[in-house]
């Protein structure tokens, strides 16, 4: 074999790598945090989603442009996010869903932190918690719902998905 040959295989094999690592990959996810606060006897969930995301749904859905973390960021923009959430995103607890109340949001870098809390739980007397995350789904077929619950020193983690949105916990 010649050096040429094998040089130009080697080339060529780079060339190849090189070009199949070049094309952009998107992901969608979400992910997703529920914790049980015993001085609050309150559930506390925080759900960081891609601003980008979140803003195609929301015009998508709504047909309305929220301009979400930049300065001209509509007024009405939190009541469009809570809406959202309110049809793709709930918790039940013995099997009845429970409402939860939609606190406020903040950016950081390209992701929103949303901020619900589930009141009055009354913790002592339940035995399951499920967590049902269909946020996004709608839009892209790839997202996936990473939810963690921590509660009472139970943990568990979830990947949702469009076909299998929803996870529990025995407590």
């Amino acid at each position: 074999m010649s050096v040429n040959l094998i040089k130009n295989g080697i080339l060529a094999l780079a060339l190849l790598l090189c070009l199949a690592f070049t094309e952009a990959h998107e992901f969608y996810l979400s992910v997703t945090n529920v914790n049980y606060s015993q001085k609050d006897d309150a559930l506390q969930i925080t759900s960081r989603i891609f601003i980008d995301d979140l803003e195609k749904v929301l015009e998508e859905r709504y047909g309305v442009d929220p301009e979400l973390a930049t300065k001209k960021e509509a007024e009405w923009a939190d009541e469009y996010i809570e809406k959202y959430l309110k049809t793709k995103f709930s918790l039940q607890l013995d099997g009845q869903t429970l409402p939860f109340e939609f606190l406020g949001k903040r950016y950081d870098n390209d992701v929103i932190i949303c901020y619900l809390e589930v009141a009055q739980v009354n913790l002592s007397e339940r035995r399951s918690i499920a967590v049902q995350n269909k946020v996004l789904t709608d839009l892209f077929e790839e997202q996936q719902n990473i939810v963690h619950i921590k509660i009472a020193g139970k943990k568990k983690s979830f990947v949702l998905i469009k076909e299998n949105n929803k996870g529990m916990l025995n407590l």
